[in-house]
């Protein structure tokens, strides 16, 4: 049986970005604990470094994903920019754009785009803590922009769908693997 580490990015004291009230943290733990649930049902053995509002550096998040042998580590976010509305999408961001990770990033990127959000593409990152640090392929998603209307507007109408596009771009990573 496959084994995902399913990460919920901030937490505790870390909101990560904050919107009118709205928390990275908040929004990463509720959809981060959706697509393990999907992941579970679907046979898949799950791992969640955190199911509460508690933190967890990324350094911790990756030895974990290590130390539980994991197969894959999905990290789920919120991209944030300068301005309210500027941008607008979802974005996946690897160590390298080569090899298993920028698969498990298109599969989930692709799916994402069936559910409405734009696809910003795959973007290298080797200085995150929990791509560079882990030994299976890991992907930090930014799943729309916390300070975008649509972008929220959609997770919220849409958080089954979300969850569910993301579950299934893993779930198709793993059964071509």
């Amino acid at each position: 049986m496959p084994l995902v580490v399913v990460d919920a990015g901030h937490g505790g004291g870390n909101a990560g970005a904050v919107y009118q009230g709205r928390k990275e943290k908040d929004d990463a733990l509720a959809l981060a604990l959706a697509i393990g649930r999907l992941l579970e049902e679907n046979d898949v053995a799950v791992y969640y470094t955190r199911t509460r509002d508690v933190y967890e550096s990324p350094v911790q998040k990756a030895m974990e994903g290590n130390a539980v042998n994991a197969d894959y580590f999905v990290s789920v976010h919120r991209n944030f920019s300068t301005y309210p509305d500027q941008y607008s999408g979802v974005e996946a961001l690897v160590f390298s754009r080569y090899g298993e990770a920028a698969r498990l990033a298109g599969n989930i990127l692709r799916r994402l785009e069936a559910v409405g959000f734009e696809d910003l593409g795959i973007e290298e990152r080797g200085e995150l803590a929990v791509l560079r640090r882990t030994r299976m392929p890991a992907v930090l998603l930014e799943v729309g922009f916390l300070n975008t209307e649509a972008d929220n507007e959609r997770l919220d109408q849409q958080f089954y769908q979300v969850a569910q596009a993301v579950a299934d771009g893993i779930l198709e990573t793993i059964q071509t693997a």
